[in-house]
């Protein structure tokens, strides 16, 4: 089968083994895996040897059940979280507590993003947040945006920060009121909502190659509040700032309590749910759960769907341009096709309509007069022509996007 790994830093489409079905599992034909550009990017930095299969966030359709798995089907809708089972892969060989029920209102790209969204929940439960109090997010990436989001569905009070004003607007568009993209308006606006009192937490979701940033959160911290690290930053910070607010500084790991434990992940021994109310597991399903019933909005956050094969440029893109990108999805089998299917004759007709469109402007401008120098310049006519392909080609792929959302492709 076709994966995608990173190889002594190069990311590209490889054959690799597919998985046999083992007793307790399930084997998934993905459908869409969801990037996670900070994780996988850093990985792919380490310039490995041994080739290694990148991602951990999927949806895909059950194909065949293992032994002990019964309660699911064959054909059941499934998101997948989790490496090394959930990654960038044509299948995927999925336990038990790693794998969760998608329902018809949910599309399968939305559904493939559910690891981002257990770690967006996750940190916010390691925040230990409370209904109407304050919060304060820097970096408004795709994982900010979904905290915003659920911690705007939680009733608490969030102010976004991130330099990028392009970020801040589609928080705002996602119904964040309070962003900012400079840090002066972001302190002001922190201390309209908080009344001056401070930030009860602040997560933060941007990467920084010193403490700065830990410093910052400090400061507008509340006393007594937390500081908790989800983005790739290094943990310096200030004693004294830390001392004067009496605060807590936290990291948050992956999607809650069982990642990492085989016998919760592999085995498929649940925690108690008296005891560990929310686990990995739990909390994919809540996200699915969100986004089933509107509180959660995902489709505006994808930035690009692209076919698997043309991962390399999704990544690139990513290393060269990060601020033009949120999420991007790649689709694989039936789903790349279709998808392509629709572009292609979205794009026919789209073609055809700015033909028709460029023909009556042409006639109109050769009626007024109007031509192109003689030294070989181009006519409004044509420069309408070519205007309107690049918006037909750009459109065509919209709407194939919403065309796979729409079809739960």
């Amino acid at each position: 089968m076709k994966a995608i790994i990173s190889h002594k830093g190069h990311i590209r489409l490889a054959e690799v083994e597919k998985p046999s079905l083992e007793d307790g599992f399930v084997l998934v034909e993905t459908e869409c895996t969801a990037i996670s550009p900070g994780t996988e990017l850093m990985m792919n930095g380490l310039y490995r040897n041994d080739p290694v299969v990148l991602g951990y966030s999927a949806s895909g359709i059950i194909r065949e059940v293992g032994r002990g798995m019964e309660d699911w089907r064959v054909g059941q809708r499934v998101a997948c979280y989790g490496a090394p089972y959930a990654r960038h892969a044509e299948w995927l060989h999925m336990p038990r507590h790693l794998i969760v029920p998608v329902p018809e209102q949910v599309s399968s790209i939305e559904a493939s993003t559910v690891g981002l969204g257990a770690i967006a929940i996750h940190a916010l439960r390691q925040a230990g947040l409370q209904f109407g109090e304050t919060l304060m997010l820097i970096g408004a990436g795709i994982l900010g945006q979904l905290i915003a989001q659920i911690g705007r569905s939680s009733g608490l009070r969030v102010v976004v920060y991130d330099l990028l004003p392009e970020r801040c607007e589609m928080a705002r568009r996602l119904g964040i009121r309070h962003t900012a993209a400079d840090p002066g308006e972001a302190g002001r606006l922190l201390a309209e909502v908080s009344e001056d009192n401070g930030a009860d937490a602040v997560i933060i979701c941007a990467s920084s190659k010193n403490g700065e940033l830990i410093d910052q959160s400090l400061r507008w911290l509340r006393d007594c509040g937390k500081v908790l690290l989800v983005g790739d930053i290094k943990p310096e910070f200030s004693r004294d700032l830390m001392f004067t607010k009496e605060a807590q500084v936290l990291i948050s790991r992956a999607g809650g309590p069982g990642r990492y434990d085989e016998s919760y992940e592999r085995e498929g021994i649940d925690y108690p749910y008296g005891y560990v109310r929310w686990t990995e597991g739990r909390n994919m399903g809540e996200y699915i759960r969100l986004i089933a019933e509107g509180d959660l909005v995902v489709q505006p956050l994808i930035s690009d769907v692209l076919p698997a094969e043309q991962c390399e440029a999704a990544f690139r893109r990513y290393a060269e341009a990060p601020a033009s990108l949120l999420g991007t999805v790649l689709l694989y089998g039936a789903a790349a096709e279709s998808a392509a299917s629709v572009a292609a004759t979205a794009g026919a007709t789209d073609e055809r309509a700015a033909g028709a469109k460029s023909d009556e402007e042409e006639r109109g401008t050769s009626a007024r007069g109007a031509a192109a120098e003689d030294g070989g310049g181009t006519s409004a006519g044509e420069a309408a022509a070519e205007d309107n392909r690049d918006a037909s080609a750009r459109g065509a792929t919209v709407r194939a996007v919403r065309g796979m959302s729409d079809g739960h492709a």
